[in-house]
């Protein structure tokens, strides 16, 4: 069971931290650009509401490995996700081009006229980002039905080194010596939609052919469930979580998705709401340089940790009480925290940020602190994705939709109250966000534990 958990989540992992490697390739071109700290303060900002939206339709992949069956539910869940893209990219419009992006941008963040145009084009660029984003989840989603997770990691893999690749191709250029922002723009383009490429490849070989017949997938024999109206889970007492529909509707579908919209979107929000607080600081676009880079790299060694989530619902029946499941979970957070103390703690991290990244000694040094902090969010997120992954096998989803506003709520405290002491603003920001991830982790311990004993 062990051996089978393990080659199940490598691919996932691998993809994970070969993603954060390309990020800090592209951090490190954006380092070697004219104007390095307004550019990185600028994509920090603009990335940062771009990945608010991502954020909440990447949970398409959770939507299609567990609701979809057949051709009828793909085309159900798939109109879905098409409108949640069509929906966000109208939101970044707004931000891009109208009055709402410049009192969001501009006034909210206490940014200069330059930054904040600077962020509006970015954003401008990325509109059909999150519409991109949700048909590849939705998609990968499906290869992780059949136990396709080497064709999910490819792809992420193919995507990141065409990102990696724009990078050195366009970093000399004189359009991007010209206009730095472009830089991670282009980058992001290459890797996101050669990723869908790969995808689309994969469903149609491996995915695409169960669904014409209309029978379970490996993913879905591996839950004991069979299409329509069959438990598709049981809490610890031993009784059936939920049932699923005969046939799929709409109005399923987004009862189902909306605590996950909610949950990830608000920890995506996260980052644009301590940029809110940091820019405003007097030392906020320096600070806002070095949360761009801190969150990039700290999320290399405990991002993988997400992936946790799909152990549950992709074991149901070799595990149903999720036993191994959890031991297995708590090793892999020991592991990640393991490998963060030693990234963090030591000299290793100048390695890191000034061989690596590129950026001077002094940019370095005010990093350090909230590399350190960071260093603690395994603990967290390693109880929160097993949480989640019981939330998605019962179809339980609604237990953990406080847990995202506990989050926020406890972030906006936080980052006011160390306000009130001399610290710097990346300082600040990272110390609110950890202690948003452990309300975050206490709230959905403690809905998950009423909904059983209820």
């Amino acid at each position: 069971m062990y051996r089978s958990l393990f080659w199940f989540l490598l691919p996932l992992v691998i993809t994970e931290l070969i993603y954060e490697l390309g990020i800090q390739v592209i951090n490190g071109g954006i380092a070697r650009v004219p104007r390095p700290t307004e550019t990185l303060a600028a994509y920090g900002i603009a990335w940062g509401l771009t990945s608010f939206l991502t954020g909440t339709v990447s949970q398409t992949r959770q939507m299609s490995m567990v609701l979809v069956r057949d051709r009828a539910t793909f085309h159900t869940v798939f109109r879905c996700v098409g409108g949640f893209g069509g929906v966000h990219f109208l939101i970044l419009a707004c931000l891009a081009f109208t009055p709402v992006g410049l009192w969001v941008i501009d006034e909210l963040h206490a940014v200069d006229p330059t930054l904040g145009g600077t962020v509006r084009r970015a954003l401008g660029f990325l509109l059909p980002i999150p519409l991109i984003v949700g048909i590849t989840r939705f998609l990968s989603g499906l290869l992780l039905r059949v136990r396709r997770t080497d064709i999910v990691s490819y792809a992420m893999m193919a995507g990141i080194s065409m990102s990696v690749v724009s990078v050195f191709l366009f970093l000399p250029t004189p359009t991007v010596q010209a206009d730095p922002i472009l830089l991670p723009v282009m980058a992001t383009y290459f890797g996101v939609l050669t990723e869908l490429a790969v995808i689309i490849y994969g469903y149609r070989r491996f995915a695409r052919r169960l669904l014409h017949r209309g029978v379970s997938t490996e993913g879905e024999k591996a839950g004991g469930q069979e299409a329509g109206g069959e438990p598709i889970g049981r809490d610890t007492g031993g009784e059936p979580a939920t049932r699923r529909p005969h046939s799929l509707t709409v109005g399923y579908v987004l009862r189902f998705y909306w605590p996950l919209a909610v949950t990830i979107g608000i920890q995506a929000l996260s980052r644009p709401i301590i940029n809110l607080f940091v820019a405003r600081g007097t030392d906020g676009t320096e600070s806002l340089a070095v949360l761009t880079i801190v969150y990039a790299l700290a999320h290399l060694p405990y991002g993988w940790l997400n992936e946790l989530k799909n152990l549950p619902p992709a074991f149901q029946r070799q595990d149903p009480d999720a036993r191994i499941i959890r031991r297995f979970t708590a090793v892999c957070g020991l592991i990640s925290f393991g490998t963060m103390a030693l990234m963090f703690w030591t000299p290793v991290r100048f390695f890191l940020l000034e061989t690596l990244i590129g950026v001077d000694h002094d940019f370095a040094v005010r990093c350090t602190v909230p590399l350190i902090i960071f260093s603690f969010f395994p603990l967290a997120v390693t109880i929160r994705s097993y949480l989640h992954g019981i939330a998605l096998r019962d179809h339980r989803t609604s237990a953990i939709a406080p847990s995202g506003p506990a989050r926020a709520g406890a972030i906006v405290i936080v980052v006011n109250v160390l306000a009130l002491f001399d610290l710097h603003g990346a300082i600040r920001g990272v110390a609110a966000l950890y202690s948003g991830f452990v309300v975050e982790a206490i709230v959905v311990r403690w809905r998950m534990g009423r909904r059983r004993r209820a």
